[in-house]
């Protein structure tokens, strides 16, 4: 079956949860954290963000996490106008992480979120010096160069795949808009980082129902996907919000050249699309009206495995057996996803049964282990 008749084919119904977020994280990530040998400890709870310090050298930073409450927590490092620094999302109620970024000299605010929902809980800090100014191995120059050049592309590409999406939805063309809306998504998923990093373009796009901020309105492909899988029906409306779709997302390719990206924040962001897996694919929270998970899905490992690839000839010679574990996991989420290819597409998500989904979580938490580690190590 093509993607377009797959696609057609989707009926909506309520996704079934398998694993709770708390049951996907932070238990392979254990166990460095601490801040004994010079990290940054960053203590969360359910009403307090601790950091064991205020001020920090500039450069490589670690950050020791613990999560010490009784619900699942990310922490962002956020650059003034909430760009996004880094992030680590699904840390458990009891579990510790390890983050490494490379953060300039400026002022930072580390935010904590129980529950990875709102503004968080912030504490204000200081990266001082010029420590992020050190010499790179010129192989890693070379990855982020590469980097930049695929992100942009993956942007270029998705502007006239939304295209056909927005033109569908303001035709009022439901089976067309159907058609189109996975499509439209893909580059956007293999390179969600670097669009999240802006602070301000993903809120406006790929939010959805129960991710919004007090006062803010609905806007972007999740309130269109709803609009087209359970009311099945195009509003005037929905032809407006599929303009400021298309401006919103013209506004993020413009953005990308400009984009911060470091050999760390490719390593982190690369963890962070694996997070992006585990806590809205597997569950079938993402795509919760269209079902087209899976297509989200293949796109966050493809973005994910692009920035490891790039930076393997450093990780390689620093821990060979990292990448060799890095080489075997990628090749086995690759074949799990293959199950459930139908055509040049992906079955319905609401048809992948319990077991088939505990099969995909347990590969995405086999390859989130190794990954984690892959920000410290082109960081050494």
């Amino acid at each position: 079956m093509s993607a377009s008749a797959r696609t057609r084919t989707l009926i909506a119904g309520a996704a079934v949860p398998l694993l709770a977020a708390a049951a996907l994280t932070g238990c392979a990530e254990k166990s460095k954290a601490g801040g004994k040998d010079g990290g940054l400890q960053v203590t969360a709870s359910d009403s307090a963000c601790k950091v064991s310090k205020k001020e920090f050298p500039a450069g490589h930073v670690r950050l020791d996490v613990e999560n010490k409450g009784s619900k699942v927590t990310e922490v962002y490092v956020y650059a003034p106008g909430d760009r996004i620094v880094t992030e680590r999302e699904n840390i458990g109620p009891g579990t510790k992480a390890e983050i490494t970024a490379e953060i300039k000299s400026g002022t930072y605010e580390i935010a904590c979120k129980p529950g990875m929902k709102g503004h968080g809980i912030r504490q204000k800090v200081t990266a001082s010096g010029k420590g992020a100014d050190v010499k790179r191995n010129p192989k890693l120059d070379a990855a982020v160069a590469a980097y930049r050049t695929y992100v942009q592309k993956q942007a270029d590409e998705t502007i006239p795949a939304a295209q056909k999406f927005a033109d569908a939805v303001r035709d009022g063309d439901l089976d067309a808009a159907k058609d189109e809306y996975a499509v439209s998504r893909v580059g956007w998923e293999r390179t969600e980082p670097v669009a999240e990093s802006f602070g301000d373009i993903d809120p406006k796009v790929d939010v959805r129902a129960d991710g919004l901020e007090e006062g803010q309105k609905w806007t972007g492909w999740h309130k269109l996907e709803k609009s087209l899988w359970e009311k099945k029906k195009i509003s005037a409306e929905d032809k407006k919000l599929a303009g400021k779709l298309m401006k919103d997302l013209k506004d993020w390719q413009n953005r990308v050249g400009r984009a911060e990206i470091t050999p760390t924040s490719m390593a982190n962001g690369a963890k962070e699309l694996l997070d992006e897996v585990a806590t809205g694919k597997v569950t079938g929270e993402e795509e919760r009206y269209s079902h087209t998970d899976l297509v989200d899905f293949e796109a966050n490992v493809d973005g994910a495995r692009k920035a490891y690839e790039l930076l393997k000839p450093v990780t390689a010679k620093k821990d060979a057996q990292l990448a060799k574990d890095l080489d075997r996991e990628f090749a086995a989420i690759g074949k799990l996803l293959d199950k459930h290819r139908e055509g040049d597409g992906f079955v319905a998500y609401d048809t992948v049964g319990k077991a088939d989904r505990k099969k995909l979580s347990d590969g995405v938490n086999a390859l989130a282990e190794p990954l984690s580690r892959l920000a410290a190590t082109v960081a050494s």
